[in-house]
């Protein structure tokens, strides 16, 4: 028999918060802006038109600076410890989630 994981994922643990909110600017105020995060823009459907990165103390105004260019209805984030585990997160999303807008589509 094969080693038993220890409880939980990795990358679970380098998750420290989600937080889901409306897409709107009071909505984007709400959100912490005290570590970095991955964030996903949605649609009413659940499809994802974006996914992104945002630094500690930018959060709220980089996902803000999308409100006139990419459609949706919720914002969800994920905060991390430090921007790297964020950026290696938003690689395996993207890559998964074939978002409509984002790096290039805008």
């Amino acid at each position: 028999m094969g080693k038993k994981r220890p409880s939980g994922s990795i990358a679970k643990k380098k998750i420290t918060a989600t937080k889901t909110v409306k897409y709107n600017r009071k909505g984007i105020s709400k959100l912490p802006d005290d570590q970095p995060v991955l964030y996903r823009i949605v649609d009413e459907s659940g499809r994802m038109n974006y996914v992104g990165v945002a630094q500690k103390g930018y959060v709220r105004e980089r996902i803000s600076g999308h409100l006139d260019k990419v459609p949706g209805v919720k914002v969800q984030i994920e905060q991390f410890a430090n921007m790297e585990d964020a950026m290696k997160k938003e690689v395996n999303v993207i890559r998964r989630a074939k978002a409509r807008y984002g790096r290039g589509k805008e």
